[in-house]
């Protein structure tokens, strides 16, 4: 494939993705109200999704465009004791929802980042929220999988490409930090 047509595939995904705006908005509301209530915002995710998930925390702990106070957010992802101590004691589609359990409390916003949506790891971890009262936010693919069943909010992008999945969760999880950030600071 030529570099032109992996750019054409990517601009008509993109363009599909406007479609997908009430969504985001319904995501970046339960995000504010989550830190309006001094709440958090935890990500979770496995693969090039730990990256995302990781990056996105890093926007709103950091900052996204504007020097400002933190924002409450975490990635379920980086704490390599704990991961690896969960995998070996208890099977690592337990490494997200032990977390949760731990970390987590009634108010807060779960996000999964999935391709597939099917994720065991991620699905016992909306299971988990569910029963702590923590909204459920899910990014996957078109087909949303076992997470689009279980999230309260899923944002499953228009393409069953991996790689594509990836692009558009990135660019959306920018808009929302965008939106938060905006809702908080702005001038």
């Amino acid at each position: 494939m030529k570099i032109e047509q992996h750019l054409d595939t990517i601009i008509e995904n993109f363009l599909k993705l406007k479609a997908y705006a009430p969504s985001m908005e319904e995501i970046a509301k339960a995000w504010i109200t989550s830190l309006e209530q001094g709440n958090k915002i935890m990500f979770c995710g496995n693969g090039g999704s730990a990256g995302d998930s990781q990056h996105l925390s890093a926007e709103l702990v950091g900052r996204y465009k504007m020097n400002r106070p933190a924002l409450s957010a975490l990635s379920l992802t980086v704490d390599t004791s704990a991961l690896t101590a969960i995998a070996n004691d208890f099977g690592y589609e337990h490494v997200f929802s032990r977390q949760v359990e731990g970390l987590g409390k009634a108010g807060d916003c779960l996000v999964g980042i999935s391709t597939s949506g099917n994720s065991q790891n991620i699905v016992n971890a909306f299971l988990k929220a569910k029963e702590m009262s923590i909204k459920t936010i899910a990014f996957t693919g078109e087909s949303g999988g076992k997470m689009k069943e279980l999230a309260d909010i899923c944002l499953n992008v228009p393409s069953s490409v991996t790689n594509n999945i990836q692009e558009m969760h990135i660019a959306c999880g920018h808009i929302l930090c965008d939106m938060v950030e905006k809702h908080f600071f702005a001038a």
